[in-house]
C-alpha cells in the first residue's frame, strides 16, 4: 500500500507523491513564543512527528526535511514582555527554550530546520516587493496590504466565500483598508517596539508573511505539505496561500494541505476562565511524556480530540500492557526486525494510529501467548519496531513499570519475604495487601523471586 494523505485543498485523501523523492519537504507551523504551550499546542506537533518518522522510513532519513518555524516577533509577545517586565528577547529565548524541553519529554522529534521570524526579515520585504510590484498589494496609512480581490480564486484552501470567512472570524476593521478582508503583510512600529527598515518605513512583518518568507527560504517556492491545526486553515493559511501564490505569478505553493482536528478538555473548549487550560509542563508532573503522546495518538489526527483524565489513564494502561508483554520477554533472543506491515499500513492510511494502535496490541497478544523462542522474538522485534514508528515503547521495561526506583518499596518486599521464609504467611498477606493499597503489584516468579510494578 501506499501512502495516502487527506488534503484540506481537494478534500478528499490522495495519493502522495513527493515533488522529487529524493528530498521530501514538509513545513508545519510552530510556536509563537510568548508563554508556555498548552495541549493543544502539542497535538500537532506530535501528530507531524508521526509522519516525519513514517516519510523518513519510506524515502530515508537524509531525504525528508522538516521545517517548523519559531514565531518571535508578533504582538502578543510584545504584550506578555511588557507584562513580565522583562525584554522581548529574554522572553523569546526562556519560552523557546521550554518549548524545546516539552516536546522533547513527548517524545518528537526536533525538525531538520527551524528558523525563527527575525531571522528571515530581508526575504520578507523581498516578498512584499514583489507583490506591490505585482499590483496584489498596496500602501496605506504606513502600513502595506494585500489585495484579497486581486486574487479570483481567494478562498478556495477554506472552501468559503470572502464575507463567510470574514463573519467567522475576527477581521480588523481600519479605514486605510480597501477591503474589509484585506490583510497586513507590514505594519509600522513605533520607537518602543520592534522593527527594521524597510522601504516603507521602520516596522514589522505581519504574521501571515513570516510563514511565507521562512518556508519558501528553506523549502523553496513550491513543497511537497504543509502543516497546522484546524484553527489556521483560515485566516493564516489562506493568507499564506495567497501572497505566496501572488508573488511568484501563479505558481503553486504547496501540493498537500493537512490539518489536525481540535482539541476540547473534558468536553469543552480551553480556556483559562473555564479553569481548564492546561499547559505541557503543568501536564508533565502529573504524567509522564509517553502516556500523554499515547492519549494524543489515540485519536486520530483528524477528528476531534476531547482530553481527559480517563484517556490519560487509558493510555498509561495500555502502555504497561505493552511494557508487561516486553518484560516477561526480555528472555528472548534480541533481534531487528521492519515495523510490522500492520502498523506500516495503518499509518499509509492518512496517518490512522488508532488503528496502527490497535496492531500492536495484537502484536502484543502473540508475544504473550506465544512459547516458541523464535516467534517470541519476532513478536518482540515487530512490538519494538511498530512503537518506534509511533515514537513509543523505546523505555526500559522495568524502569518504566517502576515509576522510578523507591527503596521503601524493596524494602518491604525484603520484608514479605522474610517473613514469607519463617511461614508467618499473615505477615506476609499483610505486606502485600499494603503494597497493593500503594498501587504496587507483586509477581512471585520461580526460584523465590519476586518482582514488583506500578498500576494506575
Amino acid at each position: 500500500m501506499s501512502l495516502t494523505l487527506y488534503n484540506t485543498l481537494t478534500r478528499r485523501k490522495e495519493e502522495f507523491q513527493p515533488i522529487d523523492p529524493a528530498l521530501v519537504r514538509m513545513y508545519v507551523c510552530g510556536p509563537t513564543v510568548y508563554d508556555l504551550a498548552h495541549i493543544g499546542n502539542a497535538r500537532p506537533v506530535v501528530a507531524f512527528d508521526v509522519l516525519y518518522r513514517l516519510l523518513r522510513r519510506e524515502y530515508g532519513e537524509a531525504h525528508v526535511v522538516y521545517v517548523r518555524n519559531i514565531t518571535d516577533v508578533d504582538d502578543k509577545i510584545n504584550a506578555a514582555a511588557k507584562a513580565n517586565g522583562e525584554t522581548i528577547r529574554d522572553l523569546t529565548e526562556r519560552t523557546a527554550k521550554l518549548f524545546h524541553e516539552d516536546m522533547a519529554a513527548l517524545g518528537t522529534l526536533p525538525p531538520t530546520i527551524e528558523p525563527r521570524a527575525t531571522e528571515h526579515i530581508p526575504q520578507m520585504i523581498r516578498l512584499v516587493e514583489s507583490l506591490i510590484a505585482s499590483e496584489h498589494a498596496y500602501v496605506a496609512d504606513g502600513h502595506v496590504l494585500f489585495a484579497v480581490a486581486s486574487m479570483k480564486d481567494y478562498g478556495r484552501l477554506s472552501g468559503r466565500s470572502l464575507d463567510e470567512m470574514i463573519a467567522g472570524a475576527r477581521v480588523e476593521v481600519a479605514p486605510y483598508k480597501r477591503d474589509p478582508g484585506d490583510f497586513v503583510l507590514w505594519k509600522p512600529s513605533s520607537p518602543d517596539l520592534p522593527g527594521w527598515e524597510s522601504p516603507w518605513g521602520r516596522g514589522r512583518p505581519g504574521w501571515h508573511l513570516e510563514c511565507s518568507a521562512m518556508s519558501e527560504t528553506h523549502l523553496g517556492e513550491t513543497f511537497d505539505i504543509h502543516g497546522g491545526g484546524l484553527d489556521l486553515i483560515f485566516p493564516h493559511h489562506e493568507n499564506e496561500l495567497a501572497q505566496s501564490v501572488c508573488a511568484h505569478h501563479g505558481k503553486p505553493f504547496v501540493n498537500v494541505w493537512m490539518h489536525n482536528g481540535f482539541l476540547t478538555v473534558e468536553g469543552e473548549k480551553m480556556s483559562k476562565s473555564l479553569g481548564n487550560f492546561i499547559t505541557v509542563h503543568e501536564l508533565l508532573a502529573e504524567w509522564p511524556g509517553e502516556v500523554i503522546r499515547f492519549a494524543l495518538l489515540s485519536g486520530h489526527y483528524r477528528e476531534p480530540l476531547d482530553f481527559t483524565r480517563d484517556r490519560l489513564a487509558q493510555a498509561r494502561q495500555g502502555l504497561d500492557r505493552f511494557y508487561i508483554a516486553l518484560k516477561a520477554a526480555e528472555d528472548a533472543p534480541i533481534i531487528e526486525a521492519e515495523p510490522p506491515e500492520s502498523v506500516i499500513a495503518a499509518l499509509e492510511d492518512d496517518l490512522n494510529t488508532p488503528q496502527a494502535i490497535t496492531a500492536l496490541h495484537e502484536i502484543a497478544t502473540t508475544l504473550n501467548k506465544s512459547l516458541d523462542a523464535e516467534e517470541r522474538a519476532q513478536a518482540r522485534a515487530a512490538l519494538l519496531s511498530g512503537g518506534a514508528l509511533l515514537g513509543l515503547l523505546q523505555q526500559n521495561p522495568v524502569a518504566w513499570l517502576h515509576r522510578g526506583e523507591d527503596t521503601a518499596i524493596t524494602d518491604l518486599i525484603d520484608a514479605r519475604n522474610a517473613a514469607r521464609k519463617s511461614k508467618n504467611f499473615a505477615e506476609a498477606d499483610r505486606i502485600r495487601d499494603e503494597l497493593l493499597a500503594q498501587g504496587v503489584v507483586l509477581e512471585d516468579k520461580p526460584g523465590g523471586v519476586t518482582e514488583w510494578r506500578r498500576v494506575g
